[in-house]
C-alpha cells in the first residue's frame, strides 16, 4: 500500500499482485508480508520440551493409558501425522526451491499477465504435480513470493490435492466400475478452485494475506536461501501440522459412528454431514476415496462432497493455513471454500450422480 493512500481506494488483492507492479520490479515488493518473528528460538526450545515431556510422560504412563478410546486417539494421530510428513517435506522442500532457483521471469512467462486468466491456468497445473494439500500449502507460498497472483496461487493450493493423477487413479481404484465418481470428482474440484480463485481476484484484500517477508540481502547464495526458507517453513507448517492432527485425532474418537447412520438417509443432510465428517477427519487426499467408498448408507452424491470439500478444507489444512498466510486470512478462505465447494458438488453430483 502506498503511504498516505486511502485503503478503501486500494485495488484488489488479485489486481495488486499481478497487474499492480511494474515488471522490471521485484515482484512482490520487498516491504509486502510480515515480518519474521524473533521469536523461533524460543519456538524451537518449545517444541524441543514439548518431545521431551512427551517422552517422559510415556515412560511413566504408558501402563496406565490403555484404555481403546486412547489407543485409537494415538493411532490416529500418529497415522495423520506420519501419512502427512513426507508430503509436507516434498512441499517445503519444492517451495524452497522456487524460491532460490527459478527466477520470476519463469513464473512471468507461464502465467498470463491478467489474473483472471491466470486462475484456470494454475488450476490445470494443479492436475500434473503429484502431492498433496500438506505439500501445496508451502508451494501455494512460494509461488505468491514469486509474484503470482494470491487468486492463482490459491487455485493451485486447491486443485493440485483434489484432482492430481496419483488422487484421480486412487479414486478410480476405490470406486472400481464408476467412472462417473471419478469424473464427478475431477469436475467438482476443478470448477470449485477455479471459481475460488476469482472469487479471491474479485474481492481479496492485501491486508488479509501475509506471508513472511524475505531478509536475504542481495547477492546472497542460492543454497543458502533454499537452507533458510525450508527450515523457516518446516518449522511453521510442521508446528501448524500437529496442532490440526491433534485436534482432529480428538474428534474422530469423540464423534459417534451412530449419529452418522441417522442422517444418511436424509438427501441434504447427508451431504453437509459428510462434507463436515471430512473437516474433521482431516484425511489425505490420496487416501480420502477408500474412506468414502465405504460409507455405503451415504448417496453418492454425499460421497462427493466428502471428496471434495476434504483436501480444500480440514482441520490440519486450517492451521496450516493460518500460520502460512495468517489468521486473518485462514477465518475467510475456509468458509469460502465449504460454501463454494458445496455449491459445485450439489451442481456436478445432480448433472452426474
Amino acid at each position: 500500500m502506498t503511504p498516505g493512500a486511502d485503503p478503501t481506494t486500494q485495488a484488489s488483492l488479485g489486481d495488486s499482485l499481478a497487474e499492480g507492479w511494474n515488471r522490471d520490479e521485484e515482484l512482490p515488493p520487498s516491504d509486502w508480508g510480515r515480518r519474521r518473528s524473533s521469536r523461533r528460538t524460543g519456538t524451537v526450545w518449545l517444541f524441543a520440551l514439548f518431545i521431551t515431556a512427551m517422552a517422559l510422560a510415556h515412560a511413566w504412563l504408558s501402563d496406565s493409558l490403555t484404555s481403546e478410546a486412547f489407543l485409537a486417539w494415538a493411532t490416529i494421530f500418529t497415522a495423520i501425522s506420519f501419512q502427512a510428513l513426507p508430503f509436507l517435506v516434498f512441499g517445503v522442500a519444492l517451495s524452497a526451491a522456487l524460491t532460490a532457483f527459478v527466477p520470476t521471469s519463469a513464473y512471468e512467462r507461464f502465467f498470463p499477465d491478467k489474473a483472471n486468466r491466470a486462475v484456470p491456468v494454475a488450476g490445470l497445473s494443479g492436475a500434473v504435480l503429484p502431492g498433496c494439500e500438506c505439500a501445496s500449502v508451502p508451494i501455494a507460498g512460494s509461488l505468491m513470493r514469486r509474484g503470482v497472483a494470491p487468486g492463482a496461487a490459491l487455485t493451485f493450493l486447491l486443485a493440485a490435492p483434489a484432482i492430481n493423477p496419483v488422487v484421480m487413479i486412487a479414486t478410480a481404484v476405490a470406486f472400481a466400475g464408476q467412472p462417473e465418481m471419478v469424473l464427478g470428482r475431477f469436475g467438482a474440484s476443478l470448477l470449485a478452485a477455479v471459481v475460488i480463485g476469482w472469487i479471491w481476484v474479485r474481492f481479496g484484500r492485501a491486508d488479509w494475506l501475509r506471508l513472511p517477508v524475505s531478509e536475504h540481502a542481495p547477492g546472497t547464495s542460492k543454497w543458502v536461501i533454499f537452507r533458510d526458507s525450508m527450515v523457516h517453513d518446516m518449522m511453521h507448517a510442521g508446528g501448524y501440522l500437529v496442532v490440526g492432527g491433534l485436534a482432529a485425532a480428538s474428534l474422530n474418537v469423540l464423534v459417534p459412528r451412530e449419529w452418522l447412520l441417522t442422517v444418511a438417509g436424509m438427501p441434504i443432510v447427508s451431504v453437509l454431514v459428510l462434507a463436515l465428517l471430512a473437516i474433521l477427519l482431516s484425511i489425505c487426499s490420496e487416501a480420502d476415496a477408500f474412506v468414502a467408498v465405504s460409507l455405503t448408507d451415504f448417496s453418492p452424491t454425499a460421497k462427493l462432497a466428502f471428496m471434495v470439500i476434504g483436501p480444500m478444507v480440514d482441520l490440519k489444512l486450517i492451521a496450516m493455513q493460518a500460520g502460512m498466510f495468517g489468521w486473518r486470512f485462514a477465518v475467510r478462505f475456509a468458509p469460502l471454500c465449504v460454501v463454494v465447494g458445496l455449491l459445485s458438488t450439489f451442481l456436478i453430483g445432480g448433472l452426474l450422480l
